[in-house]
């Protein structure tokens, strides 16, 4: 094996990741938006304006405008936050395996032949999914 195949299966380190493309950093400074209280105030104060606008159309057409709106802001709002739900949890994922991985480094660097260390560090591995890990030591 090759010194660079130490890690072959090496979680990616919060720091080793790369730039976020221009979707997410988008789909990021949106979510950050509409998660403010000020965004809820404006949607309020869109129905209140829409409300009185009954009066200018009938009923069904009235209705519809604001549930065609309605679902189309839903609809792109649902596809940018689970963008960013998605980037969040990997990124969770991503801290968590070096958490793991560093742990159990240090478990295997002092178990010796301490058997009771040596299976905790084999159950964290097969927990966190790096069973195949090989230790650089």
């Amino acid at each position: 094996m090759s010194g660079n195949d130490a890690h072959p299966q090496h979680p990616i380190m919060p720091s080793e990741a790369g730039t976020p493309s221009i979707f997410d950093r988008f789909a990021t400074a949106v979510g950050d938006h509409v998660s403010q209280a000020w965004f809820f105030c404006l949607c309020v104060l869109i129905v209140v304006v829409w409300a009185p606008t009954l009066t200018l159309t009938d009923l069904d057409t009235w209705q519809l405008i604001i549930n065609t709106l309605t679902t189309i802001i839903t609809f792109l709002l649902v596809a940018l936050l689970q963008n960013t739900q998605k980037r969040s949890d990997a990124a969770m994922q991503q801290k968590l395996n070096a958490i793991a991985d560093g742990l159990a480094d240090l478990m295997g660097a002092l178990h010796s032949d301490e058997r009771p260390l040596a299976r905790d560090r084999r159950e964290l591995l097969a927990a966190v999914g790096l069973e195949n890990h090989e230790s650089s030591d």
